[in-house]
C-alpha cells in the first residue's frame, strides 16, 4: 500500500507551539496546511495507478477533516481576531495599507472555500472508497493560492503582528483561538 499521508512535518522535533504563543500557532497551521496539500496533489496520481483503494481513502479523510475542520478556524482566528487587533494597532495612513492586505486575506479565504466546494465532493467519494474525478486544475489552484496566501501571511502579516500588537492583546487572541477549538483554559 502506498503512503500518502504525513505523519509529521520535518520540523516536528522542534518545540510545540501552544495558544501562549497564537502567531507561532498560526504559522504551524500553515505547516498543516502544506502538508494537506502535498497529499492532495499526491493523491491524484495515486487514484490514476490505485484506484480508490485504502490508501487513497485514508489521505482523502486527512485532507476533508483538516479543510473542513481545522481550515475554517485558522480563517476565523484571523478574520475575528487577529486582523482586528492588528488594524487596531494601528493609526492614520498606515491603516490604509493594512487594510488592503487583510481585505486582501479575506478575499483569499473566500476563494478557498469556493475551491474547496468542487474538491469536497470528490473527496468525500474517495474517502468512501469510490471512484471520484479529482479535478487537476482545481487542485493545483487550491493549493497555488494558498501557497501565495501562506507566503503573503508569513511575509507581511505576522511580523507586522508580532512588531505592532500589544502583548496582552496576542494573549487574548490566543485565548480565543483556545475558545474555538473547546480546548481547556
Amino acid at each position: 500500500m502506498s503512503r500518502l499521508i504525513s505523519i509529521a512535518s520535518p520540523d516536528a522535533a522542534s518545540a510545540p507551539v501552544t495558544f501562549d504563543t497564537p502567531l507561532a500557532m498560526l504559522a504551524e497551521c500553515h505547516r498543516r496546511v502544506e502538508d494537506q496539500c502535498a497529499t492532495l496533489q499526491r493523491l491524484r496520481p495515486h487514484l490514476a495507478t490505485h484506484g480508490p483503494d485504502r490508501a487513497a481513502a485514508e489521505a482523502a479523510t486527512a485532507v476533508l477533516r483538516y479543510f473542513d475542520l481545522a481550515g475554517p478556524k485558522h480563517h476565523a482566528d484571523e478574520e475575528a481576531d487577529l486582523f482586528p487587533a492588528l488594524l487596531a494597532s494601528m493609526a492614520g495612513s498606515d491603516a490604509v495599507c493594512l487594510r488592503e492586505l487583510t481585505d486582501g486575506l479575506k478575499a483569499d479565504h473566500r476563494r478557498f472555500e469556493q475551491l474547496w466546494t468542487g474538491l469536497r465532493a470528490a473527496l468525500t467519494e474517495i474517502a468512501a472508497g469510490r471512484p471520484a474525478a479529482l479535478d487537476a486544475t482545481a487542485v493545483e489552484a487550491f493549493c497555488a493560492l494558498y501557497a501565495q496566501h501562506i507566503a503573503r501571511e508569513e511575509t507581511e502579516l505576522l511580523p507586522m503582528a508580532e512588531r505592532l500588537i500589544d502583548p496582552a492583546v496576542l494573549a487574548e487572541i490566543g485565548r480565543a483561538m483556545r475558545r474555538r477549538r473547546g480546548a481547556p483554559d
